[in-house]
């Protein structure tokens, strides 16, 4: 066997090539495309779709110079190898979305109960009551219940958004809550008289 001088080739090894010019390495690229798109199969389980994902990303990172060959192997062994761990990459991708999404998935509550149209109702006119009840408190007391119910804030966070001491807000949420139970109770006593 004559190689060039200070190459060996090992028997059923291909020789490596000097470094080609894109424009050769595209020609290659194209001429062994029957022989890439198999490899691109057997290293995607043989999944149709996926193969040609894979090896359409491998031209481009070819193409686009993220995968340069540099003559220490033959185009093929070089190509052969971007498919390889593009298929790789493309697989642990879809893994970690897979296993992302059944993380959300264990931690999403199951989705809303589809409501009614009497617990719509029902739901309606507690909300108008209690609504009506909340406009006959103070202002302060109002804005403080809304606040803490309605938009979940602390009592604390709510007496900042108010511009008010916290022993202030505290105060006007205790009295409005107070104030709140006796007009539910007196309204409840009031309609079960009016019977």
């Amino acid at each position: 066997m004559s190689d060039a001088p200070g190459t060996h080739t090992l028997p059923g090894r291909e020789a490596p090539e000097p470094a080609m010019n894109p424009e050769n390495v595209e020609r290659e690229l194209e001429r062994m495309h029957g022989s890439s798109f198999g490899w691109a199969l057997a290293c995607c389980r043989w999944d149709r779709q996926e193969a040609e994902e894979v090896l359409q990303a491998s031209y481009l990172k070819a193409l686009e110079g993220r995968a340069r060959f540099n003559g220490h192997a033959s185009v093929k062994t070089w190509f052969f190898g971007v498919v390889k761990r593009t298929a790789a990459e493309q697989r642990r991708t879809r893994l970690v979305r897979h296993l992302a999404l059944g993380r959300w998935l264990l931690r999403s509550p199951a989705g809303p109960e589809v409501p009614t149209p009497e617990s719509l109702s029902s739901r309606n006119e507690a909300q108008a009551r209690l609504r009506r009840l909340l406009r006959r408190l103070s202002g302060r007391q109002r804005d403080l219940m809304h606040l803490v119910f309605y938009e979940g804030l602390t009592v604390e966070q709510a007496a900042e958004v108010l511009h008010v001491g916290i022993g202030t807000a505290r105060t006007h949420y205790e009295r409005g809550k107070a104030r709140l139970r006796e007009l539910l109770e007196s309204e409840t006593t009031g309609a079960g008289e009016g019977r």
